[in-house]
């Protein structure tokens, strides 16, 4: 071959070498903006298990998998990651999983690491509350959390195809949305102190009203579940269906939960109520989830954010559409100081 093949040769190698690399990071580019926008990785885990009937597997202590049925209380509690703790609020996460049944839940799995977080509040520390725009207008978590000073926001209560909320809204001692008389859980302040639970505790807590959201349904009292999340989970609700979840609950000495799925921590109603139960959670009930599930938890040393999907792009197509809501509730810090988490 002669030196002016061979150089042609280098030279178109040299090119194609220049255009894989060019093609990799464009790809990669893409791949970050996706994620930035619509949680991309997350949801990649979400589509990939959205029909898995495996049951969920918790890493518990020295690396090992177990099935949350099977989970004592103590290795549920050993099993919690600390992520943060600090003045009245923790943040923890468990990694979960699912045994994959093809290739695509296989490579998901192993690119990506699922997790559920779990976020408490001391009792007495915060100030709950509802959250909103004006007519409520569809807002995000990041949205009121700047808005009202809030250390965290979380989606609240369901939304008509309008964008308006369904259900009980009341803040400042101020009714300002009707009830839902369908709707069975709810989130509520009287004499200054927060519950979650069903209608009946909401009804026979004595005090004075002053904040409220309403949405179904409602998953535990005393300690119980209630017997529709086995025996009809999907008569009112897609109870089944393996999707982002929060659950919100309160334990008897006053703490505040917050069980919600974090990056592919995908779960039925069963499983995230059994979580409450292993994590020793009183009453509780479910809050929106889905594509719609949004929290921010701000620190002074840092902050969690998660939203399901696109919360920000106004784009055209309905499947990519924005994912926002009329009704958070917030955290604020009881005194002026912010809370601060060390890591």
């Amino acid at each position: 071959m002669s030196e002016s093949n061979k150089a042609k040769r280098r030279t178109w190698g040299g090119c194609l070498v220049r255009l894989l690399l060019l093609g990799v990071l464009t790809g990669l580019i893409i791949f970050l903006v996706v994620d930035h926008f619509c949680n991309l990785r997350s949801n990649i885990i979400s589509f990939a298990f959205r029909k898995s009937t495996q049951p969920m597997e918790v890493k518990i202590s020295g690396n090992k998998w177990k099935r949350l049925a099977d989970i004592t209380q103590s290795e549920m509690e050993h099993a919690l990651a600390s992520q943060g703790e600090g003045d009245g609020v923790m943040w923890r996460s468990l990694y979960v999983r699912r045994q994959a049944d093809n290739i695509y839940q296989r490579i998901a799995q192993l690119l990506f690491e699922s997790k559920v977080n779990v976020i408490e509040f001391t009792s007495g520390r915060f100030d709950f509350l509802t959250s909103f725009r004006e007519h409520f207008d569809v807002t995000t978590a990041d949205e009121r959390a700047t808005t009202d000073d809030l250390a965290f926001a979380i989606t609240a209560n369901f939304r008509d195809p309008k964008g308006k909320p369904l259900g009980l809204v009341v803040h400042e001692g101020k009714q300002c949305n009707a009830s839902f008389p369908a709707w069975t859980g709810y989130f509520f302040v009287k004499d200054g102190k927060p519950w979650f639970g069903p209608k009946t505790l909401f009804q026979e807590t004595p005090g004075i009203l002053t904040e409220a959201t309403q949405g179904y349904p409602s998953l535990m009292k005393n300690h119980t579940v209630f017997s529709y999340v086995d025996l009809a989970p999907d008569k009112y609700f897609d109870g089944e269906k393996i999707t982002y979840r929060a659950l919100a609950g309160t334990r008897q000495n006053g703490t505040v939960v917050f069980i919600v799925s974090g990056n592919g921590g995908i779960m039925n109603v069963t499983e995230v109520a059994a979580l409450a139960q292993k994590l020793n959670v009183q009453h509780a009930t479910l809050l929106d989830g889905g594509r719609a599930l949004q929290y921010t938890l701000r620190t002074s040393s840092g902050r969690l954010d998660f939203a399901a999907f696109n919360t920000t792009l106004n784009l055209p197509w309905k499947f990519l559409e924005r994912q926002r809501s009329p009704v958070f509730i917030g955290a604020r810090l009881s005194h002026s100081e912010t809370p601060e988490i060390t890591r």
